[in-house]
């Protein structure tokens, strides 16, 4: 066995890489030389580390990355390209337009420096982290779900119900920017699941995109409640377009909660319009 790895090791071109590029999992005291990473065997390794540079040209598995480096621990082969990173860059820097598009909804009705699309999403998040365990509910999926339920508002902007564009114009137009975007990124995997998970929000699908939908709309009147309060304005508007359109318990409550608090401010006695006595849609 031992002839076979040196074999192995004599006919594999050595790639010099500075040290300070390996992770630390991977540093060894008997592979590394202070200055550079080289190819070696540790008495106490059970397995061979191979570093090696990966053609340009294609192999049995397909085209290889050009640039790029593999590194093999048995059967664990992890690949690194740099067409990759140009693509999520790309597609990041697209994203950069949610963190600067500020919500429309709130520039109607005269919010000075109102918040962002991600703004809206991230807190979204946060709803989903916190929420308590839910039966059949998937913490991580609602997660994912409210990080890129309006991504595709990068590129379409925020459509909101005073554009006058029909719903299934408005769901056309973030499909086609969705593509767009996934092609960005350079499709596969990641390109898939995003998809998916935009998808499955946009059809209401599951009990996590019910979830979040309903995060969706708690958020709204909860940043409703604050603008009021710092704005000193009225926004009745948010409040009752979203009153008996909460489908889960948790939305339920913590609208109530919103409403409570809001009824209490404004010294008004709950009502039949009230988010309180909302019903499943």
């Amino acid at each position: 066995m031992l002839m076979a790895v040196k074999s192995l090791v004599s006919s594999t071109p050595l790639l010099q890489i500075p040290r300070h590029s390996v992770p630390r999992s991977l540093r060894c005291r008997s592979l590394l030389s202070p200055k550079s990473l080289k190819l070696g065997l540790s008495s106490d390794a059970p397995r061979p580390l191979a570093v090696r540079a990966r053609a340009a040209s294609s192999s049995s598995d397909g085209p290889a990355s050009k640039g790029s480096v593999e590194i093999a621990d048995g059967a664990a082969v992890s690949s690194i390209s740099s067409s990759s990173a140009s693509s999520a860059i790309d597609f990041l820097t697209l994203c950069h337009r949610l963190k600067t598009t500020k919500r429309k909804g709130w520039i109607n009705h005269g919010i000075k420096g109102p918040e962002s699309i991600a703004d809206h999403m991230y807190r979204m998040a946060l709803m989903a982290l916190i929420a308590g365990d839910l039966p059949g509910v998937n913490r991580e999926r609602s997660i994912k779900i409210a990080i890129v339920h309006d991504i595709a508002e990068a590129i379409v902007g925020d459509i909101t119900p005073s554009d006058g564009v029909p719903k299934a114009e408005k769901s056309r137009r973030e499909q086609k920017a969705l593509n767009e975007m996934c092609e960005i990124l350079g499709g596969g995997l990641r390109a898939d699941e995003i998809k998916e998970l935009w998808a499955e929000y946009e059809n209401n699908s599951s009990i996590e995109a019910r979830l979040v939908k309903d995060f969706d709309k708690v958020e709204m009147i909860l940043q409703a409640l604050e603008y009021e309060m710092e704005h000193g304005k009225v926004l009745d508007e948010f409040f009752l377009s979203t009153a008996g359109k909460f489908q889960t318990d948790v939305g339920k409550s913590w609208a109530a909660e919103v409403t409570l608090r809001r009824n209490k401010r404004l010294g008004r006695q709950a009502n039949s319009s009230s988010t309180v006595d909302c019903q499943e849609n």
